[in-house]
C-alpha cells in the first residue's frame, strides 16, 4: 500500500491545487469519486491491465465508460494517468484529495470501529472531544466488530488510536513476548 500512496500523492496533490485555484474543489471530488468507482470495477480491472491495449486506448475506454460526467480538464487528467501508467491508483487519489480538501475545510472523518453500538451521546462526546484535541470539525462513522471485546479503534487519515481491548492484550502478549 504504501507504494501506491507514494505513486498517488503527486497526482492527489496537483488534481486539488489545480480545482482549488480554479475554485471547482466539489466538482473534482464528485468527478474523482466516480472515476474511482469506475477504475476499482473488476472488468475495467482487467482492461487496465491488458497488456495488448495501448495507453490511449486505456484513456478513451475509461474516459467513455466515465461518460458526460467528466469535463475537457479530468479527460487530460485521465489521460495523463493512463500515459504514466496510473490509472489504478485513482481509488488511492481520490482518498488524498479528499484528505487535502478537508484539511482545507479544517474537517477530518474519523471512523470508530467499537465491540458494541455506540449510542448517538457517546458519538457525540467523542466527537467534541476530537474536535477539541484537533482543532477541526469531526464527522464520524461507526462499525461494529465484536472481536474486539471492548473499547475502540478510531481512524482518521493516517492517525490510528487503537484502545480496544484487543489492541491492549496483544500489547501485554507481545511485552511478555520480548
Amino acid at each position: 500500500m504504501a507504494e501506491v500512496s507514494t505513486v498517488a500523492r503527486p497526482y492527489a496533490k496537483a488534481a486539488f491545487e489545480y480545482a482549488q485555484e480554479k475554485g471547482v474543489l466539489t466538482q473534482w471530488s464528485d468527478m474523482l469519486a466516480q472515476a474511482s468507482a469506475v477504475a476499482s470495477n473488476e472488468d475495467m480491472k482487467s482492461v487496465l491491465e491488458n497488456p495488448s491495449l495501448t495507453s490511449e486506448q486505456k484513456a478513451q475506454i475509461f474516459v467513455d465508460v466515465c461518460g458526460t460526467d467528466l469535463g475537457s480538464d479530468a479527460k487530460n487528467f485521465v489521460s495523463n494517468l493512463a500515459e504514466h501508467k496510473r490509472l489504478a491508483a485513482l481509488p488511492v487519489i481520490t482518498e488524498m484529495f479528499e484528505e487535502l480538501k478537508a484539511a482545507k475545510d479544517q474537517a477530518v472523518d474519523v471512523m470508530v470501529t467499537s465491540a458494541f453500538e455506540l449510542t448517538a451521546e457517546q458519538q457525540s462526546k467523542l466527537a467534541e472531544t476530537l474536535k477539541n484535541k484537533w482543532q477541526k470539525d469531526v464527522s464520524i462513522e461507526t462499525e461494529v466488530d465484536n472481536s474486539l471485546i471492548g473499547g475502540v479503534i478510531i481512524r482518521a487519515g493516517d492517525v490510528v488510536i487503537d484502545s480496544s481491548v484487543r489492541g491492549k492484550l496483544a500489547k501485554v502478549a507481545e511485552a511478555v513476548n520480548s
